[in-house]
């Protein structure tokens, strides 16, 4: 391993461990066994090397809970994507609440590649998913894939955000039945048939 890819790498466990807020260039390089100035030779500055240990803990996160799978009806497949993206979200959120006062660490981290899902990000990935099954003709051809994609992913932010932006270190409490009523009323819609 190299030693730029040592210090994402001990980044990275910093960040998994106690998250983002009040992370010093000095706690890095502690954690990394070397002097503060060898970062600056690996980075252009610390804000650089967060959106890198963030990018790769997002992936860390996924490779962990691992990815939804696709064998099922539309139901049980959405069901399942509405549930990793609660794990997903609820496991990496917490990381970026401590960045929010800080949009250049936002930035170098959205002109990253999306680190979820193969490189599409959950919402590309649902709303593919969703276009495979209109092809095959088991979602209609009205439906709107990327609006569903928005509903769905915008629902699980609805959920972990506030909790995070509180400072909960717990995970959230989803609502007993909400997967279920989410994944429903996407199938259903909300008009009498």
């Amino acid at each position: 391993m190299s030693l730029r890819d040592h210090l994402i790498a001990a980044t990275t466990r910093l960040i998994a461990e106690r998250g983002t807020a009040g992370l010093t260039v000095r706690d890095i390089a502690r954690a990394a066994d070397v002097a503060v100035g060898v970062l600056y030779n690996h980075f252009a500055d610390k804000e650089e090397l967060l959106a890198l240990a963030l990018h790769q803990h997002v992936r860390d996160v996924e490779r962990r809970i691992g990815r939804p799978g696709t064998e099922g009806t539309p139901a049980e497949n959405l069901h399942a994507f509405v549930t990793h993206a609660l794990a997903a979200h609820t496991a990496f959120l917490p990381a970026f609440a401590g960045l929010i006062g800080q949009p250049e660490v936002f930035a170098r981290f959205d002109a990253l590649p999306n680190p979820m899902a193969g490189g599409r990000g959950l919402h590309t990935a649902l709303a593919d998913y969703l276009r495979t099954e209109q092809a095959n003709g088991r979602v209609t051809a009205d439906t709107d894939p990327d609006a569903v994609a928005t509903l769905v992913v915008g629902a699980c932010h609805e959920l972990v955000l506030p909790h995070v932006f509180r400072g909960r270190s717990e995970p959230p409490d989803v609502p007993p039945g909400r997967v279920e009523a989410l994944v429903a009323t996407v199938l259903h819609g909300i008009t009498p048939r």
